[in-house]
């Protein structure tokens, strides 16, 4: 008697299938065969590789995730750096499951029907009906890292005549730097060093030896120039600390690496206490991305509000008191306010100059390396003097103040 499976599905439990009864006496001439009714069967599963499995991660993985464990895996399992004996097999393993996993239509493929069934024509391991994409690893692990980094031996980019520098955060000249997870990353000691030309795509048997080509004749991915915001923010925003919230548009790539969508995105700005004005706040490329340009650094800087009572001087803040000529001379209590909105009255019994100053100490904003201290609160005093003294009122005077 021959059994033959009719109708199969992959990768579910307790599937029902059909199963035709051929015994060796009936004829297939005659077409005599019986059908038996639907049974309960084991799972039958496509055989092949686990492409998930090899780059460490679950299945239901979303592009960025795809993208940071090949970027560890490669480089962990590199020929140039790892010496084990099955480093150069499992690095061509590494770029096989990255190259299908990466593409939306192979990963579809491979998740319905496996390995078996990508390489078999998209319809199962014996090649289903209406379906006749194929997919072929082109053999050359080497061509899918130099598209992913920008050049095909990472000793190459680390001590190469590429190397490249930028200014990232906008604090003095730092070289880019890379997503790696430092705990894994054989080569946690280049880590700052630029891979132009990063989490780059490529698609068909000879688009990874074109992207290789390229990055091997200098053809690589430049960043653009930041681009640079103001923010503005207010003295009680510094004394207290917030958060902004900045909502961006930009156009990045779609999973194919080559056609762009246009997206909104919010960006969370911590301002922290006491940071002073042209603090830059930097969003490592947030800004447009193309298949030619690394996205841009978006970038704030602060800059104080107007305050309708205070002047800010580091992180002390300037009061300026206006008093009277009789004030002045004769002593008085000024109520000064505070950034808290509280008032401190400030008794003045001596002879006040004009510009002369008074400070409360603590009342100003806090220090940036020390939040918990503050700077002073100022106080400039601006007398007033009268547009005109009576006659009588200036023989007074000139009786009872000193000559010098």
């Amino acid at each position: 008697m021959v059994l033959i499976w009719t109708q199969f599905g992959l990768k579910h439990k307790n599937l029902k299938c059909k199963v035709r009864v051929i015994h060796r006496d009936d004829s297939w001439i005659m077409g005599q065969a019986r059908v038996v009714p639907e049974v309960h069967c084991l799972s039958i599963k496509a055989m092949g590789k686990d492409y998930y499995k090899i780059l460490g991660i679950q299945s239901g993985s979303n592009e960025d995730e795809i993208k940071k464990a090949y970027r560890k895996m490669a480089l962990k399992f590199h020929p140039d750096k790892n010496k084990d004996a099955n480093a150069e097999e499992k690095f061509k393993e590494i770029a096989e499951a990255y190259e299908v996993l990466s593409d939306p239509k192979k990963r579809t493929i491979y998740d319905q029907y496996g390995e078996e069934g990508l390489k078999a024509g998209g319809g199962g391991p014996t090649g289903g009906q209406g379906n006749t994409y194929h997919y072929t690893f082109h053999g050359d692990p080497h061509a899918t890292f130099a598209s992913f980094f920008g050049g095909s031996s990472p000793f190459d980019i680390f001590f190469g005549s590429g190397r490249t520098r930028g200014n990232t955060n906008g604090f003095g000249d730092h070289d880019i730097e890379i997503e790696v997870d430092g705990d894994d990353d054989p080569f946690n000691a280049f880590s700052r060093f630029n891979f132009n030309g990063i989490n780059g795509f490529h698609h068909g048997p000879g688009a990874g030896k074109r992207h290789h080509a390229e990055a091997l004749h200098g053809r690589r991915k430049v960043q653009d120039p930041p681009v640079v915001h103001d923010l503005c923010v207010t003295l009680e925003e510094i004394l207290h600390g917030c958060t902004k919230r900045m909502k961006i548009t930009r156009r990045r790539l779609n999973p194919d690496g080559r056609t762009l969508r246009t997206e909104d995105k919010i960006l969370n700005i911590v301002i922290k206490k006491g940071w002073k004005e042209g603090t830059k706040i930097t969003f490592p490329k947030e800004g447009d991305e193309t298949p030619e340009n690394i996205p841009a650094d978006i970038a704030f800087i602060l800059k104080d509000k107007g305050h309708p009572h205070f002047k800010r001087d580091s992180s002390n803040i300037i009061y300026i008191a206006k008093i009277s000529l009789k004030e002045a001379l004769c002593g008085c209590t000024v109520n000064i306010p505070t950034l808290d909105n509280r008032v401190i009255p400030l008794p003045c019994s001596d002879v006040i100059k004009p510009g002369a100053v008074k400070r409360l100490r603590g009342e100003g904003l806090p220090f940036p390396r020390s939040p918990s201290q503050r700077g002073d609160l100022i106080v400039e005093f601006q007398v007033r003097f009268p547009d005109r003294i009576p006659p009588q009122s200036k023989e007074i005077i000139k009786q009872n103040l000193p000559v010098s």
